[in-house]
């Protein structure tokens, strides 16, 4: 039975992760948790399965990926998931936990800023140093708490000037690598549990697969508000489970 659960749970946090870019742990950790895994267990299972399913949408967007700072991008990226997963524990959960609610407002208020303040948009300058640069601070923020940063990925690209559908396919390729330094630390320490993990990976590789097909057949807008809102609702998931602890 609880095989059954971690299967599906896969199955909708892929889906998530392909149709809107995500690494999808902030939607797969605290189910994990919930279904009864112990909290590091959840976060090593996440982070082990993020490669999997990134990669499959990655392969599924290649099209849409931007070549041109992947690289960069990547680097940043998993610098920070690296010396995030080092320092789990070492600040304050509810302290994280209000700097990603206030990093997840900044992001989706980027994903509108060509709207918002057009003037603003244009002073943006999406070189490779702001790039990695911020894509290292997010990394660093949500690896500290067990995850890939995934989730504020695509938002971010969308502010320094992707169009959705590549700001998804890109945030997809840099999850598989920035989730895969992390992995390997979870793993040293022996917070993977092999089944469990393992249905996991295969629900999660399905539900990219289908989300990244849906994805890619849905407009922009309805990718940006999609994008928007589970920014939000992730957000304020992680800051009322903070309050609660």
């Amino acid at each position: 039975m609880f095989l059954v659960v971690y299967f599906f749970i896969g199955l909708f946090a892929g889906f998530m992760a392909g149709m809107f870019g995500i690494g999808g742990g902030s939607v797969r950790t605290p189910l994990l948790y919930a279904a009864g895994l112990p909290l590091l267990s959840a976060f090593g299972i996440n982070m082990v399965v993020i490669p999997f399913s990134s990669l499959v949408g990655a392969i599924t967007h290649r099209k849409n990926i931007n070549w041109d700072y992947a690289t960069y991008i990547v680097f940043g990226a998993v610098a920070g998931s690296i010396t995030g997963a080092l320092l789990v524990g070492v600040i304050p959960t509810i302290l994280l936990a209000i700097i990603f609610v206030l990093i997840s407002i900044i992001t989706v208020f980027g994903i509108y800023l060509d709207r918002i303040s057009p003037k603003l948009h244009q002073k943006i300058n999406p070189n490779a140093k702001n790039m990695a640069g911020g894509m290292f601070l997010i990394s660093l923020i949500i690896g500290m708490r067990g995850g890939s940063g995934g989730s504020l990925f695509p938002p971010f690209l969308k502010m320094m000037k992707f169009s959705m559908h590549k700001a998804i396919a890109t945030s997809l390729f840099t999850s598989a690598f920035s989730a895969s330094a992390g992995a390997l630390i979870y793993l040293f320490r022996g917070d993977v549990p092999l089944i469990p993990a393992l249905t996991v990976i295969i629900g999660s590789i399905i539900g990219a697969r289908i989300g990244s097909l849906l994805s890619l057949k849905t407009k922009p807008a309805w990718l940006k508000a999609g994008l928007s809102m589970l920014v939000v609702i992730l957000s304020l998931t992680v800051l009322f489970k903070a309050l609660a602890v």
